[in-house]
């Protein structure tokens, strides 16, 4: 391969990674690609990137690529251990011809894994003069690493900086997010002295179910949204209907079910939330068309409503109430089976007792 044609090859990595970053919020596929691409752009038999935690001093290993990268990632170097730990400490990069000729080498990755590393090109990864971590590459394929490899990896090194920036941006706001709603839904909780933990229970118990049932990433986000506020349209129910301190009489029953209806226009204007709006308004709908608020049947009741409604009957019947005690579990799951394909959607029953028997519950 020409200069030329080497040059732009790795143009077009670059490009594609830069792609990348600035269109996905999934932090774990950037970082695995960034990596990816050190071992592409500097011709390399392996390559990892190392994060810096702050509270213990050390550095991970994030990801690592390469046939010893699962090894790789169970070791942990302090700041100022090994070549990485130097580059980490200074914030300067190194390329070292012969490791074991050098005195920084840390040898303990090496008897782990079985690799036997010749040479190593090393960046630190920095966003206004933090370092974040650091980004490596061993064993040039033919040779050694060059200063124009240098130059590639720390061009490489100011995209990942980047993108942990915003990644951790993104992770602040998300959790941000995610506080205020669970702590909006724990408030509706402390309403009822007989719901309390309700919430997380039915959040955990959908999650579990989901995962069951082999929702992805942003599936499993939107399901975790939407069991946790399902049942926020309670705020708008009198509290003579929502605490009263026994069974509902058929007027106080038909304020209780709008509650979904309430829940949904709601949400309606927080446009985040998408999806999620859904399981919350069909999270009563069941399974044969008797439920409520719009009688829908069968698989035209959205997913989250089915995994939803099962969990949170789940929890009402193992939960004490002022007119009941509290069902055992085997009780419960003989409930949910009795009513499957009646009151509940079969698959969703069958992936939450399977879920419980393997003690993901």
């Amino acid at each position: 391969m020409s200069s030329t044609e080497s040059k732009n090859e790795k143009t077009k990595v670059l490009l594609e990674l830069s792609f990348l970053i600035n269109s996905t919020l999934d932090t774990g596929e950037v970082r695995d690609r960034a990596t990816e691409a050190a071992k592409r752009l500097l011709n390399a038999e392996a390559a990892s990137l190392l994060l810096v935690d702050r509270e213990k001093g050390e550095l991970f290993f994030e990801v690592a690529l390469g046939e010893k990268g699962k090894k790789v990632k169970e070791v942990r170097l302090k700041i100022g251990q090994g070549i990485a730990g130097w580059v980490a400490e200074k914030g300067e990069p190194l390329i070292i011809s012969d490791v074991y000729k050098d005195p920084r080498f840390f040898k303990g990755v090496d008897n782990k894994t079985d690799f036997v590393t010749r040479n190593m090109i090393c960046v630190p990864v920095k966003s206004k003069n933090e370092i974040l971590g650091v980004l490596q590459a061993l064993n040039k394929v033919d040779g050694y690493f060059s200063v124009e490899d240098l130059e590639w990896a720390l061009i490489l090194s100011n995209q990942i900086a980047g993108a942990i920036e915003n990644a951790n941006l993104y992770e602040e706001l998300r959790d941000t997010f995610l506080g205020t709603v669970m702590s909006l839904a724990e408030s509706l909780d402390k309403r009822d002295a007989y719901t309390g933990g309700h919430t997380q229970r039915v959040r955990d118990y959908c999650l579990a179910i989901g995962i069951r049932l082999g929702l992805n990433q942003k599936e499993l986000e939107t399901l975790k949204l939407s069991a946790i506020l399902h049942d926020i349209g309670k705020i708008g129910v009198r509290d003579n209907v929502l605490l009263k301190n026994g069974k509902l009489d058929a007027r106080e029953f038909a304020s209780m079910k709008q509650h979904p209806k309430y829940g949904a226009e709601i949400l309606s204007h927080i446009k985040s939330l998408g999806g999620a709006i859904e399981g919350v308004k069909s999270h009563h709908e069941n399974y044969d068309g008797s439920g409520y608020p719009e009688k829908i049947k069968g698989d035209d009741i959205p997913l989250l409503g089915r995994i939803i409604l099962v969990a949170d009957s789940f929890d009402a019947m193992t939960s004490d109430r002022s007119y009941r005690k509290a069902l055992s579990f085997e009780t419960a799951f003989a409930e949910l089976e009795r009513f499957s394909g009646i009151q509940f959607d079969p698959a969703v029953v069958e992936a939450f007792m399977n879920a419980y028997k393997e003690g993901e519950i």
